[in-house]
């Protein structure tokens, strides 16, 4: 369901309170019938009546009459009661175009009360994954059934509060802003996702961040469950951020050590294919677990809010049997969707397969951002569209400068290369510069970098060479070049015979 506000001003405050009633008579109806909306909205029968199918000529409300008559609200409607929250509370002006397609939410461009420019992420549960969950009833905990709407508020209670709480103790994500509904307000990150990463300048270095990021997130108490390419953004300066909270599990889950070793694996198996770079080394789960002891031993005295909750503590609004909900429904269609877009966690098969299917589902999701038209946004939100543009335009020629130079880099290392080739391949890349890089970060990271079990080793591999256009054309020019296929001579004079024999018939 795309976010369409082009009818949100026209809604009147008797029309937002039907939805209000809709929502509310959701919590024990997966259809909530017009008496019940008519008492909890407190509106007479007619004009119910008249607000009702308004809602639905606006595709804010769907209707159900074969098996039970009753009303449910849709995503639109869910969209618009958070938007409207959001406005209220005065943390939100206006909202731009989409910008990210995921198969869990949607991100749109926003703007701030200051002018400043957000993001907002609109958890969209049920529309392409999760589609086991009705009929796996042991996941609903009793529930007789689970509406798309409720696991999406769920996805976004737990999203902002574990953002919020990464963010108060240091960690590189975005800022959470506010939280309604599914809704979850975010500032925005000028980067890109590292599944469009193709080439990088400091690549032992990305890999020594990435494996410390999650040595860090161990000694805190958690695991993120799902880092990968498809959830870490990287900018220009290769600096990392991590998004997407909702699977994050606490190092007590009884699956947490599987987790941990499939977001290693993730790592590993992105620069394998991508950079062509075999990680030997990576960071143990019992060292791991015994640093998260000890740091937790030394926070004993001084625990803030932000500390305890990343340590266990309970989320406001999330129940501990509505978080297992929540990561039961990930991990349900997990394998499956693997498997369809050769994510990491997928079974060992086809590397090239895999990495098609993905090269195929970020141009899927890149051509459905390119179809939005200039009609989506907010007339408000025109200037930050057009700075938009004009970053992407900037990004785009500094990423052609950096290919071309690592392409000169390349074409002038080729003798160095050809030199290096009688060098075991178990020798381990000592960078120099990689040092030089961890030693410029900030005093928390230094401090990480000295006692986390986080050093990572790494071979270089060869990178396989890309056809170009010249290559395509000599490659057809020796097929056409090649001798044409001989004819089938019994064939031919099979022909011939029958041709002579049905001549001399019709002479004779």
């Amino acid at each position: 369901m795309r976010l369409d506000l082009s009818q949100f001003r026209f809604i009147t405050k008797e029309e937002f309170r039907v939805l209000t009633a809709v929502e509310m008579g959701m919590k024990n109806h997966e259809f909530v019938p017009a008496v019940l909306i008519e008492s909890i909205a407190k509106v007479t029968r007619g004009s119910c009546f008249k607000i009702l199918q308004s809602l639905l000529r606006n595709k804010l409300l769907a209707h159900e009459s074969k098996s039970y008559d009753g009303y449910r609200l849709s995503y639109l409607g869910f969209d618009y009661l958070a938007v409207r929250a959001l406005l209220a509370r005065g943390s939100l002006v206006s909202v731009g175009r989409r910008m990210g397609v995921g198969k869990e939410s949607d991100v749109h461009f926003a703007e701030g009360p200051n002018g400043e420019m957000l993001a907002i992420k609109l958890h969209r549960l049920g529309r392409i994954s999760f589609r086991a969950i009705k009929q796996k009833r042991d996941y609903l905990q009793g529930r007789q059934h689970a509406s798309w709407q409720y696991m999406a508020r769920l996805a976004a209670v737990k999203e902002f509060a574990y953002m919020k709480a990464l963010a108060d103790e240091g960690f590189p994500v975005p800022k959470p802003i506010d939280q309604n509904r599914h809704a979850v307000l975010m500032s925005y990150i000028d980067a890109r996702p590292m599944l469009r990463v193709k080439q990088l300048r400091r690549p032992d270095v990305v890999l020594e961040r990435l494996m410390r990021l999650l040595v860090r997130l161990a000694r805190a108490g958690v695991v993120h469950g799902d880092f990968n390419e498809f959830n870490l953004m990287i900018d220009n300066d290769e600096k990392i951020t991590l998004i997407d909270f909702p699977q994050l599990v606490h190092m007590t889950h009884e699956n947490a050590k599987d987790f941990f070793y499939r977001d290693v694996k993730g790592v590993t198996d992105f620069f394998r294919k991508r950079l062509s770079i075999e990680v030997v080394e990576w960071p143990a789960w019992e060292d791991v677990c015994a640093g998260a002891t000890a740091a937790e031993a030394e926070a004993e005295a001084a625990i803030g809010a932000s500390a305890a909750l990343l340590r266990g503590g309970a989320i406001e609004g999330l129940g501990r049997d509505e978080d297992a909900l929540l990561v039961a429904a990930h991990e349900q269609t997990r394998g499956a969707e693997d498997m369809e877009s050769g994510r990491p966690g997928a079974e060992e098969g086809d590397e090239s397969g895999q990495e098609d299917a993905g090269e195929e589902d970020e141009e899927d999701a890149q051509e459905e951002v390119g179809n939005a038209t200039e009609a989506d946004a907010d007339p408000k939100f025109s200037r930050l569209l057009a700075e938009g543009a004009n970053a992407a335009s900037a990004g785009i020629e500094e990423e052609a400068l950096e290919e071309a130079s690592v392409a000169v880099e390349a074409a002038s290392g080729m003798q160095a290369g050809a030199a290096a080739e009688g060098e075991t391949a178990g020798e381990v890349v000592d960078d120099a510069g990689a040092a030089e890089e961890l030693e410029s970060h900030s005093d928390s990271e230094a401090e990480e970098v000295e006692t986390a079990p986080g050093q990572v080793a790494v071979i270089k591999g060869r990178t396989r060479r890309k056809h170009t256009a010249k290559d395509a054309k000599r490659n057809l020019q020796k097929q056409q070049k090649s001798k044409s296929a001989k004819p089938n001579n019994s064939k031919s004079k099979g022909i011939r015979k029958a041709n002579h024999e049905i001549k001399e018939w019709m002479c004779g």
